[in-house]
């Protein structure tokens, strides 16, 4: 353990050990205060019983390594060697938990996420890549209870998307979503592939937090309102009746659309969910413009025009660009266990934002 994390857990057990203190004030508990007062002691409490598992699991370790120093049999050293690698990992895991536990939560991190999955180059290849990026999507988010809502669709005749965009509806989804925005790349041979060549194509990810309707005031006299006959590779409703439709704000030139739903006004409440959050992230953007220079280069602006991601079948890896990091369990990434991807993220970002601070 750095000792900049040392440091920073020996913060944490002050600030928990004085608020063990305030919340068990008669004072406390009939203030208004109190409430935000028992949310952050929640929080400092899990990473204070995580930090304490790792004391002790340094101690285990230190113990362990003087056995194996002491141990002559070649039997015995070896499974303590065995075991002392074991309690390695472990404790690279456990650091790992903790420094996503002391991550800042921004304001937007609790939120639902929007999610837009586009294909890219590659043609049919990349329509069922965006299929693929879906489908790892639907289960992460299956494995943390949130829920999946379908905003808008455009499969095509192989199983693939053109487009598709959803909302994962659950606490904490943007902030784990966020780091999912940019260029994913997948280098495989493709199913209409008769020669095995390897292709290389592309889908992009854009994510935003749903944006309440506190949040953005949309004048309706600024909304351009188009309707359309939805469309599709076939089936009922599809072809036959002017349900979909497409929101345009005027004032920004952003639109949305949906064509999901059988009800028109079904598609015109998904399409301003859409969007709002878009109108929201175009405001966002433009205040974000100055973000240091620094701190983008430590890691990535997080543009949806870059490289984020590259998912390599014949090597069976996944290499996030944005911080070097490169997994060979492409096959368990694919069902949904992003964590060790964004874990990582999140604790680069944590470091490039404390070199930024403080340089």
């Amino acid at each position: 353990m750095d000792q900049r994390l040392r440091e920073k857990l020996a913060q944490i057990a002050t600030e928990y050990n004085e608020l063990e203190r305030k919340i068990s004030d008669p004072q406390v508990i009939n203030s208004a205060s109190y409430r935000d007062l028992c949310q952050r002691h929640t929080k400092l409490q899990k990473i204070c019983q995580a930090a304490a598992e790792l004391n002790n699991l340094q101690q285990m370790i230190v113990e362990e390594e003087e056995l194996l120093q002491a141990e002559d049999d070649v039997e015995m050293r070896t499974q303590l060697t065995t075991d002392l690698q074991q309690m390695q990992k472990s404790l690279a895991h456990l650091t790992s938990h903790i420094r996503v536990l002391l991550h800042p939560e921004d304001k937007e991190d609790v939120k639902n996420a929007i999610v837009e999955i586009r294909a890219g180059t590659g043609g049919d290849e990349s329509a069922l890549f965006a299929a693929d990026l879906f489908r790892m999507y639907s289960r992460y988010a299956e494995d943390r209870k949130w829920k999946i809502t379908l905003l808008d669709t455009h499969p095509t005749s192989i199983y693939g998307f053109k487009a598709i965009t959803f909302v994962a509806e659950g606490k904490g989804a943007y902030g784990r979503f966020r780091y999912e925005s940019g260029v994913h790349r997948v280098q495989r041979v493709p199913k209409t592939e008769s020669s095995g060549r390897i292709h290389t194509s592309t889908a992009t990810v854009a994510v935003f937090p749903e944006a309440e309707e506190v949040e953005i005031k949309i004048d309706s006299n600024e909304i351009k309102i188009e309707t359309f006959r939805s469309t599709g590779p076939g089936g009922q409703s599809v072809n036959t009746t002017d349900s979909a439709v497409r929101l345009t704000h005027i004032p920004t030139g952003i639109s949305a659309s949906c064509q999901d739903e059988k009800s028109q006004l079904r598609n015109k409440l998904q399409a301003m969910r859409i969007l709002r959050s878009r109108i929201k992230d175009f405001y966002e953007r433009q205040k974000e413009a100055d973000i240091s220079a620094q701190r983008r280069k430590q890691i990535g602006s997080g543009e949806r025009s870059e490289k984020i991601r590259t998912y390599n079948f014949p090597q069976n890896r996944a290499t996030d660009h944005r911080i070097g990091l490169t997994l060979h369990q492409l096959e368990t990434i694919l069902a949904g266990d992003l964590d060790p991807l964004i874990d990582r993220l999140i604790e680069a970002t944590d470091e490039a934002s404390w070199v930024t601070t403080h340089s």
